[in-house]
Order: structure tokens, then sequence, then C-alpha cells
């Protein structure tokens, strides 16, 4: 990369998500200031990446081009933003806060318009491919913003992203990922379903999936996540409760225009399950362990 095209980054948020993007950043030649509230993950990184750490978002953001943040929820969000520390009072004028958080369509519409009042751009931009996507590079970005704002950053973006999809306006790319993660859950349940049929009925069930895999019933979940399923390896991935957290997201906004999520409402009940089972910290594929469970009792 030359010179010209480095940029000065502040990377707010470097949990399983964060930590392997900020990585492709610095990898790729920018300049970038960590901030990360978890001192021993805070101390591997800056390790691993020769990086430079900030004590809070707003001493990151001072001298910063772009803002990036990938934090577990609002609350976490609306933290790092408002206040003396926070991104909107340090980043310089005519700076980008891309927010990769799975948030809630209000937060990010509030964001915008704050960051607008202060010649600030906002994109909401939440990704899917989950920690494998993430750490090969290879996400699916789904953004909100001006198209000014996003082809800006997009440079930045295709560092760790496959796919950078403008969506419209800000909250459109938070509304998106809603759709994906309505539609994942479905896909979870129903493979947890089919898995342990085939497994009761005593198939083989690598031969199983082998054949899905090249028929109609084939999807990302069926082919990252089977084997995890049958061997009730949870230990990695999206977390059991942040998926009820975004489930949570879709539940509210669906309630505020309308639209009614029958399998979206059970599978988050079935996920509670899961919780209950000691699997808050399990990746969300867990749902084949209360199905197992369901079957037994």
């Amino acid at each position: 990369m030359t010179e010209k095209a480095q940029m000065k980054i502040a990377f707010i948020g470097l949990g399983r998500m964060g930590g392997p993007m900020a990585g492709h950043l610095a990898a790729a030649g920018h300049n970038v200031t960590v901030v990360e509230p978890n001192l021993d993950t805070l101390t591997r990184w800056c390790q691993s990446h020769e990086g430079v750490s900030a004590p809070s978002a707003g001493a990151a953001a001072g001298d910063a081009e772009v803002v990036i943040t990938s934090l577990p929820a609002d609350a976490q969000l609306q933290t790092v933003a408002e206040g003396p520390e926070g991104i909107l009072n340090n980043l310089p004028s005519g700076g980008v806060w891309v927010d990769h958080t799975t948030a809630s369509v209000k937060i990010s519409r509030t964001l915008a318009v704050d960051a607008n009042t202060r010649d600030l751009g906002f994109i909401d931009a939440p990704v899917s491919g989950g920690v494998d996507g993430a750490t090969r590079g290879t996400l699916a970005i789904m953004a909100g913003g001006t198209t000014t704002d996003v082809d800006r950053v997009r440079p930045l973006l295709e560092c760790y992203a496959k796919r950078i999809s403008h969506m419209g306006d800000a909250g459109t790319g938070q509304l998106t990922k809603m759709t994906n993660q309505i539609c994942v859950v479905g896909i979870g349940q129903a493979l947890a379903e089919g898995l342990d049929f085939a497994e009761t009925a005593g198939l083989d069930l690598e031969k199983v999936v082998e054949v899905m895999l090249s028929g109609a019933s084939a999807s990302w979940q069926m082919d990252n996540r089977w084997q995890a399923m049958a061997n009730s390896d949870y230990e990695f991935g999206f977390a059991t409760e942040l998926m009820r957290k975004d489930i949570g997201l879709c539940l509210t906004e669906a309630r505020r225009s309308g639209v009614g999520l029958p399998v979206t409402a059970l599978v988050d009940q079935f996920l509670s399950d899961v919780e209950a089972l000691g699997g808050k910290r399990w990746d969300w594929c867990s749902l084949m362990e209360r199905q197992r469970g369901a079957r037994r009792s």
C-alpha cells in the first residue's frame, strides 16, 4: 500500500469480530489506534499487530480520519458516542464513523443525525459471516448512509469484507441485518431438527450432509456448522446471548411495523432454553443441544 493510501483509523472494540477486523486494517498498512476495555485482549492485539492503544474512544478519535466501532449492543454504542470523551465530540470535522455493531434502527438514525450536525459522516454497517468471516476477511457488510461516505470508506472495508452493499440511508443497514438474522435463525433451527432426525435414524451424518449440500436444502449454516452440532462443540463463534440480543431487535422492529415473526419468536424461546442449559456463551448452533434434550426428555 502506498503512503498516500494510508489512513488514520480509530478502532473501538476488539472482541471476536472486532479484533480480526482491526488486524486486517493494520496488516494493510493503515495507522490503527485501538480501544478495548479488556486489558488482556488489548495487550494481545497490540503485541500481535504492533499496534497502539488509547484510553478512550474520544482519545483515539481525536486525530483520526475514520472511526470504526464493533460493540455488543446499543448501550455500549451510546457510551462511546456521547460526552467529553465520546466520538461525536472528538472526531475532527469531515471524519466518518463506521459502526459495525448490530444495533437498533433508532440509535443508528439518532447517531446519524447527531453526526451530521457536527459535519461528520455516520454509516450503520452491520456484518454477516461470523468470526470465520472476520478472520478470513470475507464478511458481507450491509451499509446505511450517504453514497459519499460509503464510497470514501469502501477501500477500508474491503480489507475485511468480500461484499459491501450500500442499502440506502441511515438505518437501512440495520434493517437488512435484521432480515438476515430472521432468516438465519429459522435455518439454524431447521438444521438442528434435521440432523437430530437423521442421527436418531442411525444415518451417517457426514453422508447425509454431503448429499444435502448438493441439493435444495444447502446453506452456509449447514456447510459451516453441521460438524459442531454433530459433535456438541460450541466453544466458539457467535454467542447464544448475542443472537438473542439480535432477535430481540428484530422482534421490536417487527412489532413497530406490524409484521408477525412467529418462527423467530419461537427460536428465541429455544435459545432461552439453551441459556438455561449453561450455553450463554456457546455458539448459537447449540440449538442442537436443546433439540437433543427435548427428544430425550
